[in-house]
């Protein structure tokens, strides 16, 4: 194996992590506001949505891969998802986590799972592009990406969402990272199509 495969894998890795915590921190905050009886339902619900939905994009990104200029905008993708990571962080900073206050009616459920949903729909897009960015037309490196990151939905959500309420700063690195990726990917975008030279 070679050190940029192995480069690779890590870099995937590490995206999954991020945006996968990501993604459980905002399903977190979106349950922390309903009753307690509904909070696991919620969360639940929300995990198995943002799995169901980094299937579905995957399957779409095995054949967009292909296509001359995706990187381009992929690129231009992620830096809409890189401003927009940076307003949640700012919001993640000054989220309660802990539920309503006393005398707060709670949110309802519907509302609820609708704000998971759109998060779920929108961080499951930027993960698979992000992992799409890395394996470019490596099919092996997507399909272990992609299935890392539901796994790590799947089993490691709740403590990833603990982790990065207690360590915030984790989120910014990640946000690093994810400037950093966009960068190669606008620029890589950007010579593929011709609009830069090599």
């Amino acid at each position: 194996m070679s050190f940029e495969t192995v480069a690779d894998i890590l870099q995937i890795i590490f995206a999954d992590i991020i945006l996968s915590g990501d993604n459980a921190l905002v399903i977190g905050i979106a349950a922390a506001g309903l009753a307690p009886e509904f909070r696991r339902r919620a969360i639940m619900i929300g995990m198995m949505m943002a799995a169901g939905m980094r299937i579905v994009f995957a399957v779409i990104a095995s054949f967009l891969i292909s296509i001359k200029g995706i990187l381009l905008l992929g690129g231009v993708l992620l830096a809409w998802v890189c401003w927009r990571f940076y307003k949640d962080l700012k919001a993640f900073n000054t989220a309660d986590l802990d539920g309503p206050k006393e005398g707060e009616a709670p949110k309802k459920f519907g509302a609820a799972l609708v704000t998971i949903m759109l998060a779920d729909l929108s961080m499951s897009l930027d993960n698979v592009v992000a992992v799409t960015a890395i394996a470019r037309e490596d099919t092996r490196l997507l399909v272990f990406g992609l299935a890392l990151a539901i796994f790590i939905m799947a089993v490691f959500a709740s403590m990833i969402m603990k982790v990065m309420v207690t360590y915030r700063w984790l989120s910014w690195v990640g946000l690093i990272f994810l400037v950093y990726l966009t960068a190669i990917m606008l620029f890589d975008g950007a010579r593929d199509i011709g609009l830069l030279t090599a």
